[in-house]
């Protein structure tokens, strides 16, 4: 397998997570999005949208991170991403989906480029940009984390799952967009259970061979 990603791209960091937890360590092809590796017609030919993560398995290409994910968690079920119980399978998924539906789009990096270059926002602007849809996304998010009665140190239970594959990534881009995280108690804890895990830990944008400080 080949995995086409971006080091700091949230999306191939949640797909490097998942790959940590299933064991799986496909061979990596860096996609600079900083300097436009994915408008070259060569990724364009793989992937017309031209954005990472893409997977290629050998037999197909797979694209968008959450398909990535659930295939893997589909073709690889050990240890499953999501929990058994039909109901908090559907909670886990609303909680991901809150991350990759409703917030991470408005932080993307085409969506930052447009600010800046039509709407002339300094970066200054831009992180306020991304800080007021992070902010009440991780509200719904804490909301979910706080109800739970599991006692498990992750969003959905004993092990970390889909919710914390998505979270991690998420709490990291909000650091870097100067969010205030104190307000998430809920998030926070689940956050360093997840990062005291090799699985997360070498998964972070900084451990990847493309890092650039």
């Amino acid at each position: 397998m080949k995995f086409y990603g971006y080091f700091r791209s949230s999306a191939a960091y949640r797909c490097r997570i998942a790959f940590n937890l299933k064991g799986i360590q496909p061979e990596f092809v860096a996609v600079n999005l900083r300097t436009g590796d994915q408008k070259a017609a060569a990724f364009q030919d793989l992937n017309p949208q031209g954005l990472v993560p893409m997977l290629d398995t050998g037999t197909t290409r797979l694209t968008q991170s959450m398909a990535i994910i659930e295939w893997l968690d589909e073709t690889h079920p050990a240890p499953p991403l999501l929990p058994a119980d039909p109901a908090d399978r559907a909670h886990a998924r609303a909680f991901a989906q809150i991350v990759a539906c409703d917030i991470h789009p408005l932080q993307n990096l085409r969506v930052l480029k447009h600010l800046k270059g039509n709407f002339g926002q300094d970066q200054d602007g831009l992180d306020e940009w991304c800080r007021n849809w992070i902010a009440p996304g991780l509200a719904a998010c804490e909301a979910m984390a706080a109800a739970q009665s599991h006692g498990g140190a992750f969003a959905f239970g004993d092990s970390p799952g889909l919710a914390d594959i998505l979270l991690i990534p998420q709490m990291f881009s909000a650091e870097r967009f100067h969010l205030d995280l104190s307000p998430f108690p809920h998030l926070n804890a689940i956050r360093a259970a997840a990062e005291a895990l090799p699985a997360f830990a070498d998964a972070h944008p900084a451990r990847q061979p493309d890092w650039v400080s």
